[in-house]
């Protein structure tokens, strides 16, 4: 399993009374996925450039979309604009993948974790590894949930060669959420001025 379809299923696993943006998961997963190729070696960044290394195989067909989407020509794109456009819908791409895998169920009434979502976890194996790596507070997936405010564990610190270009997304998709979420807000106040005039 992949860091972004483990934040898929701990996302779409939530409570009855907790939610998440479908526009927030999609750059989380964005993320993610950036992640996984970094630590997959398809990927690595030069600044905030993220240069393609050579084509590879996945068993996991979003990454392997997450591969050949990859811009390769120069100056190659950043991961700002990685996270934008191929977050794009990306929530709702990884719900249809995960219940055609089986790994989700179409919900029946209301109570949806994911907003705008058809799907529910159901009880397979993948989805239990998923929530104890979540538990484990590991890095990564930590601090995605935590952008996300779906966790509580603060990321320990952890050895790896490429921790600084993981660090530099994580960064960008926190920026992108909030950015995201004071869209969000703006719009919510002037749809309300707006009904306030009209009450008025």
């Amino acid at each position: 399993m992949t860091t972004a379809r483990d934040l898929a299923l701990v996302a779409l696993g939530l409570p009855p009374d907790r939610t998440v943006e479908r526009g927030d998961l999609s750059l989380a997963l964005a993320g993610a996925e950036a992640i996984d190729l970094l630590e997959a070696g398809a990927l690595t960044l030069d600044d905030d450039r993220m240069v393609p290394g050579p084509q590879m195989a996945t068993d996991d067909p979003l990454l392997g979309q997450a591969i050949d989407s990859l811009v390769r020509q120069e100056p190659y794109e950043t991961v700002e604009d990685w996270l934008w456009r191929r977050g794009s819908g990306l929530a709702e791409v990884y719900a249809k993948n995960l219940e055609g895998a089986g790994l989700l169920v179409p919900a029946r009434g209301r109570g949806l974790r994911l907003r705008s979502s058809r799907s529910l976890p159901t009880d397979a194996p993948e989805r239990g590894r998923a929530a104890e790596r979540q538990a484990s507070g590991e890095p990564v997936l930590a601090a995605l949930t935590s952008v996300l405010s779906l966790g509580d564990a603060q990321p320990e610190h952890h050895e790896n060669p490429d921790e600084d270009a993981v660090t530099k997304v994580l960064g960008a998709v926190g920026d992108a959420v909030t950015e995201l979420r004071a869209v969000r807000l703006r719009r919510d106040i002037e749809d309300a001025a707006f009904d306030n005039i009209w009450r008025g």
